[in-house]
């Protein structure tokens, strides 16, 4: 019988309590130790893109990450922080969601507490006896991006500040604009470019023009107002009408405060609002399955 992702999370994170180790690797020794089938290894999720097991181990890791006990260290490896080896020093008999629960970056991961988040990357209680089936779907969906926000925001935190530029360029080309102009939106980032990192055009024919400033922060490291009037100072010198300010933290109500008393309009995106439109235009994430969810056509019987 295969696992659920649960019972994974601790042999997932004993596997890594000696040092860096690759999630390909875990996989295969894990499906040792629990002795699976060739049927039970091979059997696939409904998309038929990936092996069940496979996916079970993936969720029991990036579980323990967002609690805190292990750490990706580079594509497709992790190894158990300092956190993890004191959960281990503890010697439990299982680790699982409300094990967790215990730690406040797992609560955080939960809740988002402190941060605007839109209602469509909560994630749902566990727990829903009187749900429909479609209201359970939908709610999967939801846990599902929730998960996938927070890695994606992870990812980029990690990212240098010119791939951040670059990202933040590529995902206003997939909302659409500036037309199908090749250098309808590119970063700056060059010493003189007096505190823009990039601009894009807002027409096809780059007769409007917005420009951006991106602040590339740890979560907790919320931009402050001072930072807003500098960039209201660097669009009245680029004699700009128009700014967007992105950050992978979040904005302190006082910034966001100046940013409304200052009058021009500039628009703040804060990590989670950054994460949703990632996900939303497929920037850093691709579809992996699409369901077609049916109901009668009484017409059709009429």
């Amino acid at each position: 019988m295969i696992p659920d992702y649960q019972t994974l999370m601790l042999p997932v994170l004993k596997e890594a309590a000696n040092g860096e180790v690759s999630t390909r690797d875990v996989i295969e020794k894990l499906a040792l130790a629990y002795a699976l089938s060739d049927e039970e290894r091979e059997q696939l999720l409904p998309s038929g893109k990936q092996r069940t097991f496979d996916n079970r181990v993936h969720w029991a890791k990036g579980y323990l990450k967002q609690a805190g006990l292990v750490r990706y260290t580079k594509r497709g490896y992790y190894i158990t922080t300092g956190e993890g080896q004191k959960v281990l020093g503890q010697a439990p008999e299982r680790i699982d969601n409300a094990f967790l629960k215990q730690f406040s970056a797992f609560l955080d991961f939960q809740s988002r507490k402190g941060q605007q988040q839109d209602e469509s990357l909560k994630e749902p209680a566990d727990d829903q006896p009187d749900a429909t089936p479609d209201e359970v779907l939908r709610a999967a969906h939801r846990k599902i991006n929730a998960s996938l926000a927070a890695d994606l925001l992870d990812r980029v935190r990690e990212s240098t500040p010119h791939f951040f530029e670059r990202l933040i360029v590529n995902l206003l080309l997939a909302m659409g604009y500036g037309g199908t102009s090749e250098d309808a939106a590119r970063a700056l980032g060059k010493s003189g470019d007096n505190g823009v990192d990039g601009v894009v055009d807002q027409d096809p024919l780059g007769v409007d023009q917005i420009y951006i400033q991106a602040k590339r922060y740890a979560a907790g490291n919320n931009i402050g107002a001072g930072d807003i009037r500098d960039f209201f100072g660097a669009l009245s010198l680029k004699k700009a009408q128009k700014g967007l300010f992105f950050t992978t933290s979040d904005f302190s109500p006082s910034a966001r405060q100046t940013a409304k008393d200052l009058g021009m309009r500039i628009v703040l995106i804060d990590g989670q609002q950054l994460a949703k439109l990632m996900i939303q235009y497929n920037v850093g994430c691709r579809d992996e399955e699409i369901l077609h969810l049916k109901k009668m056509d009484e017409e059709f019987f009429e």
